[in-house]
């Protein structure tokens, strides 16, 4: 009964909830927030402008910018994951829900926002501006996808799929984290480009805790260890060919090179020329030591409890 009541004294109210997936859909846009918000220049506009007569846009809606996209649409629901984990259990499945729709008014509303403006704003001469329209928009809507999926998981999956969803969130974080630190349109300082070389670490490190708190023992976890390792090994090399391939005005409308310059660069960034190897390394080893540490100590606590029972006088018979 008393553990009962604690639990429903720190469930919070629905329209707590709300706030808070609306607030972190907001967390995720900051990096775009603090910069104005002036919409990219786009090869395919309309009229010639400058840089500030640009549109205000709610997102940074442009081929150059997709890492951004997935990064601040991913790691926005991540943070709404975890505010609601820490809900009682058997109120989780209603504060999902009502985190998620308070995360997709803000996804929803900045996504259908720079559409419009980019759609308003297009050649309409130009049978490329149909493409580069869709295919954009379609990696928004995949990241705002990817993003309600992690909400779930860190929200109510067990501990191995739910380390998946730290994985991806963490990989989130760093391009959320590099973006507030060096915003678009800001010339990278000394000191910018030096926070940024030990910032880059940061996902590796939420990855290793994850593996930690993710545990070792069981099938389940075996296989969590491991898509989380290649999540991290896969997929920062990934977003760097897509970043190249897309972002090149050279490659632009023409699909099979920009497929195969894509491909080339993904291959060369997972092996030592990269840096998704070391990033797999370092997690990997703080799982391994602060799993093994971690059994060190419950193991060691446990026989503190046996010998304080073996320790106490046993009781006679009067």
């Amino acid at each position: 009964m008393i553990a009962t009541a604690a639990a429903v004294r720190v469930r919070r109210p629905a329209w707590v909830i709300l706030l808070g997936g609306i607030g972190a859909g907001v967390l995720g846009l900051l990096p775009w927030l603090v910069t104005g918000m002036r919409l990219p220049l786009q090869n395919l506009w309309a009229e010639d402008v400058l840089p500030d007569d640009m549109p205000v846009a709610l997102l940074p809606f442009s081929q150059y910018d997709l890492a951004l996209l997935l990064g601040m649409l991913v790691w926005g629901p991540a943070v709404a994951g975890l505010m609601v984990r820490r809900e009682p259990v058997e109120a989780r499945a209603r504060a999902v829900l009502v985190a998620a729709i308070g995360y997709l008014v803000v996804a929803g509303v900045a996504t259908a926002q720079a559409a419009t403006v980019v759609a308003d704003g297009l050649r309409a001469d130009d049978p490329r501006s149909v493409l580069y329209f869709r295919g954009v928009l379609a990696v928004i809507l995949c990241s705002v996808l990817v993003g309600v999926v992690v909400l779930v998981l860190l929200a109510r999956a067990p501990r191995a799929p739910a380390s998946s969803g730290a994985t991806v969130a963490a990989l989130a974080c760093g391009i959320w984290l590099n973006a507030l630190i060096v915003p678009k349109g800001v010339v990278a300082s000394t000191t910018h480009v030096a926070v940024l070389g030990h910032a880059r670490w940061i996902p590796a490190v939420l990855v290793g805790a994850a593996l930690v708190w993710c545990g070792l023992g069981g099938v389940g976890k075996v296989v969590a260890w491991l898509v989380n390792i290649v999540l991290l090994w896969a997929v920062p090399a990934g977003l760097t060919a897509v970043s190249y391939a897309a972002g090149s005005r050279v490659l632009a409308g023409a699909p099979e090179e920009m497929l195969a310059a894509g491909g080339a660069v993904f291959v060369r960034a997972l092996g030592p020329d990269g840096s998704s190897l070391g990033y797999a390394a370092l997690a990997l080893a703080i799982g391994v030591v602060g799993s093994g540490t971690r059994t060190y100590l419950a193991r060691r606590r446990a026989g503190r409890a046996v010998s304080g029972e073996s320790a106490q006088p046993v009781p006679t018979g009067s």
